[in-house]
């Protein structure tokens, strides 16, 4: 057989809470991430205004992996 070496994601992923118990989940690169994880949440509101993640009022984003 030949199987082939998957690359590992290095990506980072996040849960977004929103307000009314909704959660979606992100990655996003660790070079995004560089100046910290507060980053994630202003990821989350631009993800929000391309339709890649739901509108709502977000509650949260915390790391999950």
């Amino acid at each position: 057989m030949n199987w082939e070496r998957r690359k590992r994601d290095t990506n980072i992923m996040f849960a977004v809470n929103f307000k009314d118990g909704r959660t979606a989940y992100m990655t996003i690169s660790p070079k995004v991430l560089e100046p910290g994880d507060h980053v994630a949440r202003t990821v989350a509101r631009e993800r929000q205004d391309r339709g890649e993640i739901p509108e709502g009022e977000i509650a949260s984003v915390k790391r999950v992996r």
